[in-house]
């Protein structure tokens, strides 16, 4: 089944957790918003917005259409992408404890993404810049090392043998990876300082980055650059 992703297509934002996940499956799948024609394309997007004869309409991007399935919510759609590709335990147990990490990981995206604008996403950053510096001190000194503090002692409660959240690559290790990746890029000297109190976060980081699939996707023009109109902006001023 080829699959369709539909997300904006200038930018990695939350749709990057879902193709991080297709890609290292290998999976058959299209990012229509990205592609050219007819039908395709924000417009194709827009369409299934608009709900139309959908009984089930997604709220916002991503969602992805399997078959019949539409399915939004990132972490929705990984808990359907996930048992299908081997990308979280078999057991009922794990399964849950995946899911629940990677709604940790909406929650640590969602604050990361307020940094930059913590009124109202309809303002610009720069009609909002003082309350995102305070917004951001207390970001890097509070929230990023809890958020971050969290996931290193979930990593290390799986033990030496198995340096996964789950014990096995799982969409959650996936999305960690961005997490990290995306820090490096928006907060490069508050997680220099920080880093070493989070070895196992930074080593499962570059274990991912050189999967083959995943280091041939990131050498890919499929990978789109971290820029300044995604989750993950680099500002300078917010870097304490």
């Amino acid at each position: 089944m080829r699959y369709e992703l539909y997300y904006w297509p200038s930018i990695q934002g939350r749709g990057e957790l879902v193709r991080l996940a297709l890609e290292e499956a290998g999976a058959d799948y299209v990012d229509i918003a990205r592609r050219p024609g007819k039908g395709l394309g924000v417009p194709a997007m827009n369409r299934f917005l608009g709900g139309g004869k959908i009984t089930s309409p997604p709220f916002a991007p991503p969602f992805l259409k399997a078959g019949r399935l539409v399915i939004g919510q990132t972490a929705n759609i990984l808990a359907y992408l996930g048992p299908r590709h081997g990308l979280t335990p078999k057991n009922e147990a794990g399964r849950l404890w995946v899911n629940q990490v990677q709604l940790t990981i909406s929650d640590f995206v969602a604050e990361i993404h307020d940094t930059h604008h913590p009124i109202v996403n309809s303002l610009y950053y720069h009609q909002q810049k003082p309350e995102a510096k305070r917004r951001s001190k207390h970001f890097t000194a509070e929230r990023m090392p809890k958020f971050l503090g969290y996931f290193e002692k979930a990593l290390a409660g799986q033990g030496k043998k198995h340096p996964f959240i789950a014990g096995k690559l799982s969409y959650a290790d996936l999305s960690l990876f961005q997490v990290i990746a995306g820090l490096r890029y928006a907060f490069p000297r508050t997680l220099a300082k920080q880093s070493k109190d989070y070895p196992l976060l930074m080593d499962l980081h570059d274990r991912i980055a050189v999967r083959p699939n995943i280091a041939a996707y990131l050498a890919s023009k499929r990978r789109i650059a971290f820029n300044q109109y995604g989750i993950f902006r680099q500002y300078p001023e917010l870097d304490r």
